[in-house]
Parts: C-alpha cells; sequence; structure tokens
C-alpha cells in the first residue's frame, strides 16, 4: 500500500502523547463517539478551532428518526432508499432506521431539549423527501447547536477524555503492518505534535471549501478525507455531491453561505420565480419536498431560463408570530438583511452543503486500513447512496459513532501499552518560493469546481477540471510549507481531484451526479 504524507522529512516533533483512542473532530459525530467509548479507555478528541465552529454546530433541519405513533423503521428505510436512487447500503440503511431511536431516546436521556409541542410531547414535523413526519429538532431551527451545547459538557466531564483543541490534523502514521500506529498534528499554527493511539476515529466533517458558496464552515477543508487519501484508505461515492436548493442568496460572496432550511418547505413554504409563479408543479409528485438533488436541478433550470441568479421561498402564509417560534435563527438573519420573511419572499439559491461519499467504511466504522475508522460526513456507510434524505446525517452521526465506540471497545484492552508511533523516512521537498499563493490556488480550485463540478456536470467541463485540480496538486505535492494553509490548500486539491475522477469515472446520470 502506497502511503503519502502531507509533512516532510524536515518536521520537528516538539510534542508526544498517547492515547488508546483519537478522535478527530469535535461535532455531533466526534463527540458521540467519545461520549460512548468505554471509559477504561484513554480519548483524546482533537478539534481544528473550538466546538461552535462545525457543521453540526450548524444544522437547522433536525434529526429524522421513526419515533411517532403512525411511523415505523420500515416507513423510513422506504423513503431513505428513494430518496438515494437505489444506491444505498440496504443493511446500513436498515441499520440506521432500526437503531436510531434508541439513540435518539440515548440524547433525550442526556437532556438534549428537543422541542416539544402544545401538549408536551415531541414536536416531530417533516421534510423534503419524507412520506411521514419524523423530524425532531431542538431550539426551532438551531437543532445542531442544541445538541451540541447538550453533549459537550458531558464529554468534558468524563475523566478518560482529553480536549485537544486548534489542532490541525496532518497525516496519519502507520506501522510495519500498515496499520494505524499514531497521527501528527500541528498546534496553534506553531508545533507538531506526535500522537499515538492504535484507534483513530475521523469525523472531520465536510469538504465545503472545495467549492466556492457552501454552507460549511471555513474549517471544512476536506483534512479527513484528504489523509486517508494520502494514507491508501479506500473511498466510496465521493462524485455524489449534494447541493442545498436553498441557500440564502446575496449579491455579494459570503464566507459562509445561510442555509434556509428544508423545514420551511415542510411548513409549507412554496419555491418561486421572480414573477411569482411556482415551478416545482409536475416536477415531483412531492412538489417543493422532493429529493433535494430534483428540487437543486429544478432551481438552475429555472435560473437559467429566466436568465436569473436566484429564485424564492414564499412561507408568507405563516403569521410572524409562528415563524419568530419556530425559525428563529431564519427569521432574525433574513431580519438583519432586510427581509421579513412573514411578508417578504427569501431569495435563494443551490449551494454545496454535503457529502454523500467518502471513507469507505463496513457496519463497524472501521475503513480499509486496520485501526482506522470514520463516521459522519467524512464516512461512506451506504446509508445515503446518490442522495442524501433530509435530516438522516445526524443520525447517521449518532449511529455510527456510536458503532465505532463499541468495536473499539470490543477489540481494546483498557491498560494495555501502546507502541510509540514513529516518523517514517520522508524525503525532504523544497520550500515554496514567491510563487506559491495559497488563498489564490484555493480560489481557483473553488472557482473550477464550482463551474464543473455542480447540479449540472457535463463531461468536457469535468475533464477541463481535472486538468486543473492535478496540476495544481502535483505542484503543491512538489513542495512543502508547515504552516496551515499550506495543508488546506493541498487538501482541498487532494478532495477536488477525486472528486472529479469519480464523476467521470461515473458516465450516467443518477441521484445528485446528474452530468450532460
Amino acid at each position: 500500500m502506497s502511503v503519502e504524507y502531507a509533512i516532510d522529512g524536515t518536521v520537528r516533533i516538539e510534542e508526544t502523547a498517547r492515547y488508546d483512542v483519537v478522535i478527530v473532530g469535535a461535532g455531533l459525530a466526534g463527540l458521540y463517539t467519545a461520549l460512548n467509548i468505554d471509559e477504561g479507555l484513554s480519548c483524546c478528541i482533537l478539534a481544528k478551532e473550538g466546538l461552535d465552529i462545525s457543521n453540526s454546530w450548524l444544522a437547522q433541519g433536525g434529526i429524522a428518526a421513526a419515533v411517532s405513533n403512525d411511523d415505523a423503521p420500515v416507513f423510513h428505510l422506504e423513503d431513505t432508499l428513494i430518496a438515494g436512487a437505489g444506491l444505498c447500503d440496504e443493511e446500513a440503511a436498515r441499520v440506521l432506521v432500526d437503531e436510531g431511536p434508541r439513540d435518539i431516546a440515548a440524547l433525550l436521556s442526556r437532556g438534549v431539549p428537543f422541542d416539544l409541542d402544545e401538549f408536551g410531547d415531541l414536536e416531530i414535523t417533516r421534510e423534503g423527501g419524507h412520506r411521514r413526519n419524523r423530524i425532531l429538532h431542538a431550539g426551532g431551527d438551531a437543532t445542531g447547536r442544541e445538541t451540541v451545547k447538550a453533549l459537550a459538557p458531558l464529554v468534558a466531564r468524563r475523566p478518560n477524555v482529553t480536549f485537544n483543541e486548534r489542532a490541525c490534523f496532518f497525516d496519519i502514521i502507520p506501522d510495519e503492518n500498515g496499520a494505524v500506529a499514531g497521527l501528527v498534528a500541528r498546534k496553534d499554527d506553531k508545533y507538531f505534535q506526535l500522537i499515538s493511539t492504535r484507534s483513530v476515529v475521523l469525523a472531520t466533517g465536510g469538504i465545503g471549501q472545495v467549492y466556492g458558496a457552501s454552507t460549511n464552515p471555513s474549517v471544512a477543508t476536506g483534512d479527513g478525507l484528504a489523509a486517508a487519501i494520502r494514507a491508501g484508505a479506500g473511498l466510496r461515492n465521493i462524485e455524489f455531491i449534494q447541493f442545498h436548493p436553498t441557500g440564502l442568496w446575496n449579491p455579494q460572496p459570503e464566507k459562509r453561505e445561510f442555509l434556509i432550511s428544508e423545514a420551511v418547505r415542510g411548513e409549507g413554504g412554496l419555491l418561486k420565480n421572480g414573477e411569482g409563479v411556482r415551478f416545482m408543479d409536475g416536477e415531483h409528485e412531492l412538489g417543493e419536498l422532493a429529493p433535494r438533488d430534483i428540487v437543486a436541478r429544478a432551481i438552475v433550470r429555472e435560473m437559467l431560463r429566466t436568465g436569473e441568479d436566484h429564485v424564492f421561498v414564499d412561507i408568507t402564509s405563516k403569521s410572524e408570530e409562528f415563524l419568530k417560534r419556530r425559525f428563529p435563527t431564519i427569521y432574525s438573519e433574513c431580519l438583519s438583511r432586510g427581509i421579513n420573511i412573514a411578508r417578504d419572499y427569501i431569495p435563494v439559491t443551490p449551494v454545496q452543503h454535503y457529502l454523500m461519499g467518502g471513507v469507505e467504511t463496513d457496519l463497524n466504522a472501521r475503513s480499509t486500513i486496520p485501526g482506522l475508522y470514520a463516521c459522519g460526513e467524512t464516512a461512506y456507510t451506504g446509508v445515503h447512496g446518490a442522495n442524501r434524505l433530509a435530516s438522516n446525517s445526524m443520525l447517521e452521526c449518532l449511529v455510527f459513532g456510536r458503532r465505532a465506540a463499541e468495536d473499539i471497545g470490543g477489540r481494546a484492552s483498557p491498560g494495555a501499552a501502546l507502541p510509540g508511533a514513529k516518523i517514517p523516512d520522508i524525503p525532504v521537498r523544497r520550500r515554496p518560493d514567491g510563487g506559491f499563493d495559497f488563498d489564490a490556488l484555493r480560489a481557483r480550485i473553488q472557482s473550477v469546481m464550482s463551474e464543473h463540478g455542480f447540479v449540472i456536470r457535463t463531461r468536457d467541463g469535468l475533464r477541463l477540471a481535472l486538468n486543473e485540480t492535478d496540476a495544481i496538486l502535483r505542484s503543491l505535492r512538489e513542495i512543502y510549507d508547515d504552516s496551515n494553509e499550506y495543508l488546506e490548500t493541498r487538501n482541498i486539491a487532494t478532495v477536488a481531484k477525486a472528486i472529479v475522477e469519480a464523476a467521470l469515472a461515473r458516465p450516467v446520470s443518477i441521484g445528485s451526479h446528474y452530468i450532460v
């Protein structure tokens, strides 16, 4: 197995540590995995920034699970398989829907403040692709934030868990047999750490910064996926990128696009063009609540037809009081931009949102590299297929994060001595000269991917994107810079090239991969 490194032979390790388990990422997948790790195992959580900078923290929609009296896992499974366009791993999807209610019960027991209805029961709503109400939410449209806020203190109180914030994950270090021996991270953008461990869990979230417009935070540079690629781990389905149909349109580019949750359409929001005319009639039997790939393509086609760069969501049928309560974050954000959603249409456009594929894993979140696990958006568990069903992502974090923890616990020996990881012989690469502008390279990748790897793709465009991303990645492989900027740019280029290669290898349109 060929292994590649972002570090080079000159790296200086200034700090070493040993843990039974290292979890890379402090979003919902990482926290829930840590919460389920055997307390006899030492565990370190690497967080690139603070706990409030993650896709989980920003998640608005909710968590899907068959917990209402008129629902059942079999119905949730049917909707998941339909949205996945025939490419879901049915066994993995069945695990998700069957075990999901158990993990929802665990969140309730741990104090996650899910919203209640007027009778004091769980308030359960509906989103795109679901034929029954099964979406739980907290804080109206702040489910991710409220869940992370509830779980983080519980994890912090566990005596076996150490938080290591502002630690940028560089590389996986294998032993002589190719299994995980440790990893290298850069602390505070200053010095390198070598952490020895037998088990690494990648929970690093998404790849949003591969694109110019994304709902992901600035830290979502595909670090876990890129490190797994360098380490030789198997990948699956990374050509399937979900573009959320309704990012809040802004005439000026933003660092992170604000999301108008699918739940707005679940509560009766209608998609309209600039003339106030609905255009989803005839597109799908579920209309505005069709699976996201169908809605996103319909919006793009409508924008091409009209020559406009956005369409609108109309939720003015609901009262201002209802909208303030149900969507406090969306209501406030829109109002700050001069849009009162109780009276005004909300301008929206598709933006990159979620990666359906990722590091290939089995039902216990194990990758093809012994000791390397992945869960959440970084992983390909098989549950999403070609198009993720709305709000299945947070459930995936829970179910497969817990399964990873249980598998690690079943294989580990608490208290056993850990071998020390060693930096292998790595060639020394030249230092960049003035010709390397990492921000400019990053912007070029984002421009190419936004043009040619978007909602509707062409083979010629994908070939052009492959040539561009390959040239940039080759130039970055030839140099070494120990800064986070270098690493992130290299990670973005690595992931972008892999996405384009996978898209070219699938010549037919299916789900979110639509090629003309």
